[in-house]
């Protein structure tokens, strides 16, 4: 309607500033067991190279110690805990944290199949050892449609897998710091449905079948880029997406914007606004702070990475980059890497 449109006129003519960062987003690696046909980041058992450093890793553990504001750690991928950085950047931080008094919540983006895989029984015990907040995926509690999306198999997996975290004290009352929370997203082109109505029907459903507790559903609207952008052009249903996206515009959600309280670091070290822009490579584009880094290119503009900064603090004075893309957390009641935002 009218209303809309002049909402999203608003939008599209508005430059969004980030305020002081809260969460440090690292996509340590795009190597996963799996290749879901949702997957924005098109990770795969494939992507064996595009795996973060040691160096990288320790950077970024630097930045995540000289931003007093940061609270979160969240790790991603790919599949994170399958990289060689994974266990050194728990550790490290959490130890961090303890050492200095910081309340610091770590999460592990985790795909649930990956503490079934080889070499990885003691990954249940690591994550608990280290209060490590588990966010993982599972787009519905019904079989046939979780197989469509991630693998002939994969949801029988992820039960033996929620049931190994419940055994372990998470997603229970009685360890608040053991959270497990469960992600879903649509298995088509519609958006998502409430996120607390939704919570309801997994928390009935996944207790009645299979004596699974968790703590919160997080619901994410699918991005139109990469896989999905792929599976809508098939479909020829990319340009009623956008519509639908542009037509469910909610100027409620953009203060609560991902982008503007959250730094995403590639495995490359680059610096994004946020995933999302990180797999289109819309880099946060500014000068240097570190002469030492690169002296030619030190005062030009470039695209920074984690060694052109002293502290993600540094960021604050660079606008958030956007595109037709960002209405996807913009539509409905919201979308971040955090679930609804309205």
């Amino acid at each position: 309607d009218n209303c809309n449109e002049v909402e999203v006129k608003v939008l599209k003519g508005r430059q969004l500033f980030r305020k002081e960062p809260k969460i440090l987003q690292l996509n340590i690696g795009l190597y996963c067991n799996q290749a879901c046909t949702h997957c924005h980041v098109e990770s795969s058992p494939l992507r064996k190279e595009e795996t973060m450093s040691a160096e990288i890793a320790a950077r970024c553990l630097h930045l995540l110690q000289s931003t007093p504001s940061i609270d979160t750690l969240d790790l991603t991928g790919g599949a994170p805990e399958l990289n060689g950085q994974f266990r050194f950047l728990v550790k490290m931080a959490r130890s961090w944290a303890k050492e200095n008094n910081r309340k610091l919540t770590i999460i592990d983006r985790c795909n649930l199949t990956v503490l079934l895989e080889p070499n990885q029984e003691d990954l249940v015990d690591f994550l608990k050892h280290n209060e490590v907040r588990v966010v993982a995926s599972l787009p519905c509690y019904g079989e046939d449609n979780v197989d469509a999306q991630r693998g002939r198999g994969v949801f029988q997996r992820s039960i033996a897998a929620l049931l190994k975290l419940n055994e372990a004290g998470y997603g229970s009352s009685r360890y608040p710091e053991l959270s497990l929370d469960l992600v879903y997203n649509p298995s088509g082109a519609f958006l998502p449905p409430g996120q607390s109505s939704l919570e309801v029907d997994y928390k009935r459903e996944l207790m009645e079948k299979f004596g699974i507790t968790f703590n919160n559903l997080l619901t994410i609207t699918n991005m139109p880029i990469k896989r999905f952008a792929d599976y809508l052009a098939k479909e020829g249903k990319m340009k009623e997406y956008m519509e639908l996206l542009v037509n469910n515009f909610n100027a409620g959600t953009v203060e609560g914007l991902m982008c503007l309280d959250t730094v995403s670091v590639g495995w490359d070290g680059a610096i994004y606004d946020c995933d999302f822009n990180q797999q289109l490579g819309m880099g946060i584009i500014g000068q240097s702070q570190n002469e030492s880094h690169d002296d030619k290119n030190s005062t030009k503009k470039q695209k920074l990475y984690v060694f052109d900064i002293e502290s993600l603090l540094d960021l604050q004075k660079y606008s958030v980059r956007t595109d037709n893309h960002c209405f996807g957390c913009t539509a409905g009641t919201g979308s971040s890497c955090q679930g609804a935002t309205a």
